[in-house]
């Protein structure tokens, strides 16, 4: 072999010689262990890969926020006003199902969704005196579901408070007529009250309340109303408290006609009654009135509704007894329009009393007119037509004693 063969060769064993080296080298540092160091039977991990392999991260998942659920009413609850809203919020969570229903008939209230899922709430009113159970089931935010049942029960048919307005829904009335309200329960919420009573005439008059007692509740506008008006009372009392806990019952919508102003002058100094419709002198008759010790009322009255053909009238329910000049035992009379609950009216004058009509006042506070004018007035006059008495030295009627509202000046009669 030549020279240069042999030096070939040094080199190559130089470079197996080197690489080698550089394995073991490197065997040392950790790269490449797997296959230098490969584990034996019972060889620990720990001593066979100490420092050469990093286990792979195991994901967690991490625990759920509980749901927090805040139920309104409150469990147990046992004087719930039944227009008060039901509701479920849930924080960290969302609401799945919702059922609302009567314990004892099952019977669901509707409900709605909120805030992305998370609060429910009732859309319809509960009933007065009546168990509810609620279920409510919620998810947190893994899924997890958990259901709540509550119960409670509103408040009892006895604290029910009601009301009955005068006059009637689709009635028609004269332009005197003022709108009351008596209650069956006393009200000591009373603005709260006047809140709840929406009053609109197609007019455009602006009224004001009055309260004569905690249950009885009057309304009229400035001045009379004007002809043929149109009046809305809108009436929200469901859930109102009027105080005591006495609580509202309904919610309703009334609406009066007001007829063509109808209005009686009854002149006591002239003993005369001249009638108007829609300011047009249309009647005019000679009447008798009270005489000096009975006086007939001044002022404003205002038609009641009671009308009656034959009518009996007996003095003792005056006060008059046997004996006084003034007693006129019982007597009958035609056509008798009532004025105020008191006992005055609009009637036939009696037979002894018919001569003297335009003559001599000699009743006890009536006015007594001739056949024809006590028919026309029973026929033609209705609730809520305007008498005006004049030339009475008598005071005006007490406001309550019939509808003495109009005598009543309106700043006084709008302040509380």
């Amino acid at each position: 072999m030549s020279q240069p063969d042999q030096s070939k060769k040094a080199r190559l064993g130089l470079k197996i010689t080197l690489a080698f080296l550089a394995v073991l080298a490197l065997g040392g540092g950790g790269v490449g262990v797997a296959v230098a160091h490969p584990w034996q039977p019972g060889e620990r991990a720990s001593e066979a890969h100490t420092g050469t392999v990093t286990p792979s991260a195991v994901p967690t998942t991490p625990a759920a926020t509980p749901v927090t659920l805040t139920l309104t009413p409150q469990t147990g609850a046992t004087f719930v006003n039944p227009a008060d809203e039901v509701t479920a919020l849930a924080e960290n969570g969302t609401v799945t199902s919702a059922i609302l229903k009567e314990t004892a008939t099952g019977e669901t209230t509707d409900g709605e969704l909120f805030v992305s899922g998370r609060k429910w709430v009732s859309n319809a009113p509960l009933k007065f005196a009546t168990d509810y159970t609620f279920n409510v089931t919620t998810e947190d935010e893994v899924g997890n579901r958990s259901t709540t049942v509550s119960t409670f029960t509103t408040v009892q048919a006895s604290n029910e408070a009601d009301l009955a307005m005068f006059p009637a829904a689709g009635s028609t009335v004269g332009v005197a007529q003022p709108l009351q309200f008596t209650f069956s329960e006393p009200v000591t919420n009373k603005e709260a009250v006047e809140k709840a009573i929406s009053i609109t005439a197609s007019s455009g008059q602006v009224g004001a309340f009055h309260w004569y007692s905690d249950t009885l509740l009057r309304y009229r506008a400035e001045d009379f109303w004007a002809a043929n008006t149109k009046i809305t009372v809108d009436m929200k009392l469901f859930g109102v408290d009027f105080g005591d806990g006495q609580i509202g019952n309904f919610n309703q919508t009334n609406i009066v006609q007001i007829g063509n102003k109808v209005e009686m002058v009854a002149d006591a100094a002239n003993l005369k009654a001249s009638i108007y419709i829609n300011g047009a002198l249309v009647k005019e008759y000679p009447v008798t009135m009270g005489d000096e010790r009975f006086p007939s009322a001044s002022g404003y009255l205002v038609l009641l509704s009671d009308k009656q053909r034959n009518a009996h009238f007996v003095a003792s329910t005056i006060g008059l007894k046997p004996g006084d000049p003034a007693n006129y035992g019982e007597v009958d009379v035609e056509y008798a329009t009532r004025l105020t609950p008191s006992g005055e009216f609009i009637h036939q004058a009696t037979d002894s009393a018919m001569p003297y009509l335009g003559q001599v006042n000699l009743s006890h506070g009536c006015i007594g007119m001739s056949a024809e004018g006590a028919s026309w007035v029973f026929t033609n006059m209705g609730t809520g037509d305007l008498v005006h008495v004049v030339g009475s030295p008598n005071e005006t009627i007490a406001p309550t004693d019939g509808f003495g509202d109009w005598n009543i000046p309106f700043a006084q009669y709008a302040h509380r």
